[in-house]
């Protein structure tokens, strides 16, 4: 349970969730947040959860009451850093008292979209993902993105790349996964780029440092099966729900968390699926290459559970106009 100080949720649309504890990693959160909800047409909840202390004496406590509106100084101080600079969107506050890696998954539900710093006030400065980016990205209800601390990632108002990347297992990637990484990039007049791995052929002449020299200009036959298998996964999106978008398929052998992770380094986002498809939608767990990417992409991530909506705001051949190339 929570303890909420307005009843922000009867919205005809939702909000951007932006979580939010004082500290400048949470704060370059709120500012992706705010670019973002400006794209979808949504106003932000900056969320501030207000810490439940742990109960030493063994005795059920009573959860303590939010502070009241006004008198919460990480919300004051987060007032103080946009002012200026929130014209548009409209931002709200609210304070939830809790547990922070419990309450904000919870809120998931209640927004079309969340977002966090890579890491909050308690972290240690080698820290890649905090412990409530990590509760979010695999329990939430919605899509959850993770911003990378300056020292991971680029500054928030840089120009972008024009670039969002789809890490994409032709097999096990949910659709809701594909239409999220598309609407993505529609609404943002961007690229797509769409990566898909597969195993490295082995021989034991790779063994000895002899392995033959392919002759076939088009590659291997497996990089070339890849490639027929993932067009055919993403030919309803591109061809019907998305011909605005410009794709580019890439398919490559080897680490597909290394792959991602490389390409981060000039997207504007990369988009994974929380976990296998052949897993239970309410696993609890993400998979290995989404938690690769967490730690280590240099670019906003964005975490896509089993069938989720991308939001109110977008959808097929209206999401955008024209994208640029």
């Amino acid at each position: 349970m929570t303890s909420v100080r307005e009843d922000w949720w009867d919205m005809n649309a939702l909000p951007v969730i932006a979580a939010v504890d004082g500290s400048e990693h949470s704060l370059r959160g709120l500012q992706w947040a705010m670019d973002v909800a400006r794209q979808r047409g949504a106003e932000v909840l900056a969320v501030h959860v207000w810490p439940w202390p742990p109960n030493t004496h063994g005795v059920p406590e009573p959860m303590p009451e939010p502070p009241a509106p006004g008198q919460d100084p990480v919300l004051d101080w987060i007032n103080e850093q946009l002012e200026g600079h929130r014209d548009e969107p409209q931002v709200r506050f609210t304070t939830v008292s809790g547990v922070p890696a419990a309450v904000l998954p919870e809120m998931g539900v209640r927004g079309q979209l969340m977002v966090l710093g890579s890491r909050g006030r308690g972290g240690f400065a080698s820290l890649l993902l905090g412990s409530n980016g990590r509760a979010a990205a695999a329990h939430a209800g919605c899509p959850v993105v993770v911003v990378p601390h300056l020292e991971r990632g680029r500054g928030a108002l840089e120009e972008p790349y024009g670039r969002v990347v789809l890490g994409l297992d032709v097999e096990e990637t949910d659709d809701a996964v594909v239409d999220f990484a598309l609407q993505e990039a529609a609404r943002r007049q961007s690229r797509l780029q769409v990566i898909t791995t597969h195993p490295v052929p082995f021989t034991t002449l790779t063994l000895l440092g002899d392995a033959p020299e392919i002759a076939d200009p088009d590659g291997p036959q497996i990089t070339r099966e890849t490639a027929r298998l993932q067009r055919d996964r993403l030919r309803r999106f591109t061809e019907d729900l998305y011909p605005q978008v410009p794709v580019d398929f890439t398919t490559v052998p080897g680490d597909a968390a290394g792959r991602l992770v490389a390409a981060s380094e000039s997207s504007d986002l990369v988009v994974v699926g929380r976990h296998r498809r052949r897993r239970r939608p309410t696993s609890l767990v993400v998979g290995s290459v989404t938690n690769a990417v967490l730690l280590h992409a240099r670019c906003p991530i964005a975490v896509v559970p089993p069938g989720a909506a991308a939001g109110p705001s977008g959808g097929g051949r209206d999401a955008a106009s024209e994208p640029r190339v």
